[in-house]
């Protein structure tokens, strides 16, 4: 093999020109005369693999992936298979990704099997089997060359979640939160224990949770989160809701083998950002393949008010009775130069409202406007994208995503100038298809400055 350009192919792959990385690899594969030792064309074809996954094109990644593995004197197959799987995860094909995935941990000479068994725990979880992504989540969670448990552990408390057991979700957030890690992962970690602990209906301790998460202000609850919240503090607030142990469900539970094992242990040292020759490089290596969504909980009951006759007042009879306190009190007293003083006040108090609501993301349009009107109307998308990104951009950004007049917003994260909108989005085969929305304050409003698949562990 040409040692030389494949040190070139390697040194522009990392530098993240993928074109020039593609073509040198494909250089090295075509020259004649450049005798190939065993194993080498499957190791150039994993490479060119490898770049098509990167620049997205997953159909001529997996064709390449293909090759690599029919070169049976290649030693790399579990790497090989995982990165295929991926490939067909973001095809949808959650499937045939599963399969290689389960490829990938199969084979004993792979030396970092927790990402694929945290590709496989998200592919189950497409596929609704909760029980199965919670065995594949631990087992990530404890392979000793994980770097960083936390993400497979945030998963696997919310397959607890899904299965109807919150006592083990929490044991599970609660072993994530003894390593390190970066601070709106915690946060992200605290608000998952908040609603695990309302479900056990350990209100307190969600609160305590709850706090966590939103004590340095960067992080804002979903909405799924924020009725747990409203519940948790209502419970604590009123004293409705007295503290209850914890109590793990005793009765066994037939597809739930091995999920009772808590994950735990010290932090691992990290891993550098490039993975040996085997692996893939980069960004496409786990970050599909991250923290989970939160589990959404259905609110129960309403909040009932202290004065039924006021909230089930009629608009004319609200209005009927305001004129009546108004027109007895201008009887009583010489209001004018209150009512002008007034009118002044609540205008200042409107502006300042106006700039703090800036401040917390709102505007017009909103995010979730954007948002559905570019799922309704995916053909003219580049009227909802930032002007600097260019017709190409847009148009390689929207590469495969599902148009859908009717999507599900599952949740806005928001700042003044920056926003992330989750969407879920129905296929015409009725499958669901999540997606996570960049956007950017533009003027009063947001455009979106990037999108891209959301797995379970993007929010």
């Amino acid at each position: 093999m040409d040692n030389q350009n494949i040190a070139q192919a390697r040194a522009a792959y990392q530098a993240r020109d993928f074109e020039t990385a593609l073509n040198l690899f494909n250089q090295c594969l075509a020259d004649p005369e450049r005798p190939q030792a065993p194993g080498d064309q499957g190791y150039i074809y994993h490479q060119i693999g490898n770049c098509f996954l990167q620049m997205k094109d997953f159909d001529q990644a997996i064709h390449a992936y293909t090759q690599a593995t029919a070169d049976t004197a290649y030693d790399a197959c579990g790497a090989v298979n995982c990165n295929m799987g991926k490939a067909y995860a973001f095809l949808h094909d959650y499937e045939t990704a599963a399969s290689h995935f389960e490829a990938a941990v199969a084979d004993a000479k792979y030396e970092t099997p927790y990402k694929a068994y945290l590709g496989l725990g998200n592919a189950l979880l497409k596929l609704g089997k909760n029980a199965e992504a919670g065995v594949a989540f631990r087992e990530a969670a404890l392979d000793a060359s994980n770097p960083d448990p936390t993400k497979a552990l945030l998963n696997l408390g919310v397959c607890f979640m899904a299965l109807g057991r919150p006592a083990d979700a929490v044991q599970s957030y609660e072993s994530a939160l003894q390593f390190d890690m970066e601070p709106a992962m915690r946060n992200k970690m605290n608000a998952n224990l908040g609603q695990a602990y309302v479900a056990c209906n350990q209100m307190q301790k969600a609160m305590n949770a709850f706090d966590a998460a939103l004590a340095d202000k960067t992080y804002f609850l979903n909405d799924s989160a924020s009725v747990d919240y409203g519940r948790a503090a209502q419970a604590v607030a009123t004293g409705t809701a007295a503290m209850q142990p914890i109590v793990v469900d005793d009765e066994p539970q037939a597809d739930m083998s091995g999920l009772d094992v808590a994950a735990d242990g010290a932090p691992l040292q990290q891993d550098a950002s490039y993975d040996q020759a085997t692996q893939a490089f980069g960004a496409y290596s786990d970050s599909s393949y991250g923290q989970a969504d939160a589990y959404g909980y259905d609110a129960s009951g309403i909040y009932a008010s202290g004065d039924e006759r006021f909230f089930n007042a009629s608009d004319e009879e609200l209005e009927r009775y305001s004129k009546g306190v108004a027109k007895q009190e201008r009887k009583r007293r010489n209001v004018g130069l209150k009512v002008l003083v007034a009118f002044f006040t609540v205008l200042l108090v409107a502006a300042a409202g106006c700039v703090f609501l800036y401040t917390q993301g709102y505007g017009y349009p909103t995010q979730e406007s954007v948002a559905r009107g570019l799922f309704s109307d995916t053909a003219h998308a580049s009227q909802y994208f930032v002007e600097t990104m260019g017709e190409d951009n847009v148009n390689a950004a929207m590469r495969g995503v599902v148009q859908d007049s009717a999507i599900t917003i599952d949740g806005i994260d928001k700042s003044m100038s920056n926003s992330t909108v989750y969407v879920s989005a129905k296929t015409a085969e009725g499958g669901d298809v999540d997606y996570k929305v960049q956007m950017v304050r533009d003027l009063l409003g947001w455009k979106v400055s990037g999108i891209e698949m959301s797995f379970p562990s993007q929010q």
